[in-house]
């Protein structure tokens, strides 16, 4: 519920602060006053879409504040964390919500959640939970069939929102089945060209098997090869300086007489060099060996091995060419089989998925019936309840029908649902959005909201002169039934009958006040004579004329007697 709201530069109201509280709230106000501001605000709070003409004239911005009383867990609190901010625990499993948005005379919005920035779709989310806000607008769209089918949905509760959760599960999986198919059919013939092409592609990958590297390895071989005269050339006569097979004396030769003329005298200087000498003829004899190893491997290659070599470079270059690269060609080797299985697979494929789109239609006719049935019981249920309910809104002979019938198939359904109204003996009910006044229609959304509140509580409900098009009677029992609505929820009502504002517990009026230039409106807590005065303004436009002091004090003592 809200707590408190905090209004600067919005419309004609400069600065005020609405304390609102549990209960009824009522909000009454001159014509002009700006009373309207304090929804438009709320809306604001709620994630309504910002609006630079809502900034009062002259001021850079208008801003509105809010504190709500939450509970201390749930979707609320979590979704808050989510975008950052933090809710102040108050000690008896509630919390304290600060939200803000502000809206600058160029019409850029920012919002503010739990002390952190965030996206007015934020405050959306939050006003799911929070708030159910009625105006002249929402009775208008109690006349849509979307509207009227969310009614009873709401109305039914647990039963048709299981019903509803299995149902979009159904709906979810036949169409996914369906698409699905209907890309294999549709697509058949692209499909076949795609698996014709997989297959040759593999098969002349196949043909040449590559390997990851080779055509690295082979441009080295083919370097070799091509300067294999040279190379046994420089190997020769390192091998020839390393090992003899000459007239000069070779490294090997020299080594040895090195370590035999160190090791004729004892010193041990000398003998550590020895060893070293001796090393290094080991040394040079594994380096002699190489070079002959290297010079052998040189003899056993000819003309025809540098050709082979080529060849082999000439089969990895086309490979590379038509698929960008030896490692493109590779990997669609390894990822293109699994594709051309699949694609080959096509036949078997649709017939699983014809067998599973049938499965899936049986589900969904099972899940749409089901829908159906909890829909049909509910209507039954809710017509009767709502009916009950406007004879005591001075509507006796009033009778509501909710009507379930076949409709296109959807996401939330195969349902139309229609609410019906027949507001006299003997006449046939029609569609509310044909046959009902303003004023019936407000008394039928009343008595739905306050029907749905016993099995879909809503922790606010806010209503926008939801009394227009009703007087007399008909409005007494208008403020009745929202002040028994506020048993259960926080009720705030902007309104201009006295006969409605009487059953508030808390009475705010917006004050219209100008100093020749300027405009500007306040809000004000009324009590004792003061509310006596707003209620006689009310009846009869004159705040001090006795009849209608006296009618106003006889509508607060309504508040106090039982229903």
């Amino acid at each position: 519920m809200i707590e408190e709201m905090r209004l600067r530069d919005l419309g004609v109201i400069a600065e005020a602060t609405l304390t609102i509280g549990p209960g009824f709230t009522a909000i009454t106000g001159e014509t002009g006053a700006g009373k309207t501001m304090v929804v438009t605000g709320l809306g604001l709070l709620l994630g309504q879409r910002a609006d630079s003409g809502a900034v009062r004239a002259g001021a850079p911005q208008a801003s509105v504040d809010g504190v709500w009383i939450v509970p201390e867990s749930g979707p609320v609190v979590e979704r808050v964390h989510e975008a950052g901010g933090d809710v102040e625990p108050l000690g008896d499993g509630r919390a304290e919500l600060l939200v803000g948005r502000s809206v600058t005379s160029e019409g850029r919005s920012r919002a503010s959640v739990g002390g952190r920035a965030a996206p007015a779709g934020v405050l959306a989310d939050l006003a799911d939970q929070l708030v159910v806000v009625h105006g002249q607008s929402d009775q208008l769209r109690l006349r849509s069939g979307a509207a009227q089918r969310d009614a009873l949905d709401r109305s039914g509760g647990a039963s048709i929102a299981a019903a509803s959760t299995a149902y979009q599960d159904a709906y979810a999986r036949a169409r996914s089945v369906a698409r699905e198919l209907d890309v294999l059919t549709g697509d058949r013939d692209v499909r076949a060209a795609e698996a014709e092409h997989l297959r040759s592609a593999i098969a002349e990958i196949e043909q040449v098997a590559p390997t990851p590297g080779e055509d690295a390895e082979l441009s080295q071989r083919a370097e070799r090869l091509a300067n294999a005269e040279d190379l046994r050339s420089a190997a020769a006569i390192a091998h020839t300086a390393l090992s003899g097979d000459g007239d000069e004396p070779d490294v090997g030769v020299l080594l040895a007489e090195t370590r035999r003329a160190l090791e004729r005298v004892h010193d041990p200087a000398l003998e550590a060099l020895a060893a070293e000498t001796a090393d290094l003829g080991y040394r040079v004899a594994d380096l002699a060996q190489s070079l002959a190893t290297y010079l052998a491997d040189l003899d056993e290659t000819g003309p025809h091995e540098l050709a082979a070599v080529e060849e082999r470079r000439a089969a990895l270059g086309d490979l590379a060419r038509t698929h960008g690269s030896l490692e493109a060609a590779l990997a669609l080797l390894e990822t293109g089989s699994a594709r051309l299985a699949e694609l080959e697979d096509d036949d078997d494929r649709i017939t699983r998925l014809a067998a599973e789109r049938d499965a899936a239609a049986s589900a969904l006719d099972s899940a749409a019936a089901a829908l159906t049935a909890a829909r049909t019981t509910e209507a039954e249920r809710l017509g009767a309840a709502v009916t009950e309910e406007l004879r005591a809104l001075a509507m006796p002979d009033a009778r509501v029908v909710i009507q379930v019938t076949p409709g296109t198939e959807s996401a939330a359904g195969r349902d139309d649902v229609a609410i019906l109204l027949a507001p006299h003996p003997g006449s046939e009910p029609r569609a509310v959005a044909k046959g009902a006044s303003g004023g019936e229609l407000s008394r039928v959304m009343l008595a739905i909201e306050v029907v749905i509140a016993a099995t879909d509580p809503v922790p606010t409900f806010v209503f926008d002169e939801v009394d227009a098009g009703i007087g007399g009677a008909a409005a007494i029992e208008v403020g009745r039934r929202l002040a028994r609505l506020a048993r259960s929820s926080q009720v705030i009502a902007v309104t201009h009958l006295a006969q409605v504002a009487a059953f508030a517990g808390n009475h705010l009026s917006v004050v219209k006040a100008s100093d020749g230039s300027v405009t500007a409106s306040d809000v004000r807590v009324l009590e004792g004579a003061d509310r006596e005065a707003e209620m006689a303004r009310l009846l009869s436009g004159m705040p001090d004329s006795e009849a209608a002091l006296t009618h106003a004090r006889e509508l607060l003592g309504l508040r106090t007697q039982p229903d």
